[in-house]
């Protein structure tokens, strides 16, 4: 058989016709779509897209940042080497609030890398919250204290807070006590409490929406103890003797004796009435030279139990 030089030019032709596309398919660099997002919160988003091996061992990352310049990217995941679409998605973290993000998928294979279209999402804001503390606690009856505080999130500055209260026995609900106040530029906030008569339970909110409450803590109101110290005609004896307010009658009263590190018990006696706002109480003891002070229990519910400031016997 004959052949001319057409006929292989002819069939040199269909051969490189027939090679063309598998050569081209095994030399295409993968595709890739940027998709949409999830879970978006102030500090995190999830985010969406597909990649197309083409064959090739593939690998992608999500670009991220504030502008089309990007700056950041997840972690390299692995794609497959498939030749479908397949769906990736990877969680963003670490975003600042109420801002707006760019984003796009970039695939990459040993044929080239393909980057998907720009897309953008917005962080959400920082929900407000409300931390409180109380200075000190417990209260000596009497005396005043401080709430603060720190009002957090975004929106925190110069917001309207108020001070509520509901005194023992805790069954007249919250009422607010004195006038909002407006946090600084930190967010930060103290109310002043003058006058507090009974154990209470204490919270701050805000004033207006978005509607926020501190949890609720618990400010003890501590009797006021008084003690006094006399001879007594008996030597080695001393009268000791104070006042409790406001009147706690049948309270306990404890003498004490301090020792370095601890407290050694020297007797006790009962509060008596004296007047509508204080009782008072008295008792004769064998004392030795020292520090004593006078521990008054009570257990009303109303107050805290509390010691007086110590006197010297000599």
């Amino acid at each position: 058989m004959r052949t001319t030089l057409s006929s292989l030019a002819t069939l040199a032709l269909g051969a490189t016709l027939l090679a063309t596309p598998a050569a081209a398919s095994a030399s295409a660099p993968p595709a890739a779509s940027t998709g949409g997002t999830a879970a978006v919160t102030f500090s995190s988003a999830e985010v969406f897209g597909s990649v197309n091996p083409q064959g090739q061992s593939t690998t992608y990352v999500f670009q991220y940042g504030t502008t089309r310049s990007y700056g950041s990217q997840t972690p390299l995941a692995p794609a497959g080497s498939g030749n479908g679409f397949v769906g990736v998605h990877q969680t963003l973290t670490g975003l600042a609030p109420v801002t707006t993000y760019h984003y796009r998928i970039l695939a990459t294979s040993p044929a080239g890398a393909t980057a998907g279209s720009d897309h953008t999402f917005k962080t959400g804001s920082v929900p407000l919250s409300l931390s409180i503390a109380s200075s000190p606690n417990p209260v000596v009856f009497g005396s005043p204290f401080v709430i603060g505080g720190t009002l957090s999130g975004t929106g925190a500055a110069d917001h309207a807070i108020a001070l509520q209260a509901n005194p023992f026995p805790y069954l007249g609900g919250f009422q607010t006590v004195g006038n909002a106040e407006l946090t600084n530029a930190a967010g930060s906030f103290s109310f002043p409490f003058l006058g507090l008569l009974e154990n209470a339970q204490l919270r701050v909110v805000t004033v207006g929406k978005p509607e926020v409450s501190s949890a609720v803590i618990v400010e003890g109101v501590a009797v006021r103890v008084t003690l006094h110290a006399r001879a007594a005609r008996r030597r080695g004896f001393a009268r000791l003797y104070g006042t409790v307010e406001p009147a706690e009658v049948g309270a306990l009263v404890g003498f004490q004796l301090l020792r370095r590190g601890h407290t050694v018990n020297r007797g006790g006696t009962v509060v008596k009435g004296a007047t509508a706002s204080s009782s008072r109480f008295s008792r004769v003891l064998r004392v030795r030279r020292g520090l004593y002070e006078a521990l008054v229990q009570v257990n009303d519910g109303a107050h805290v139990s509390a010691s007086s400031a110590p006197v010297l016997i000599r």
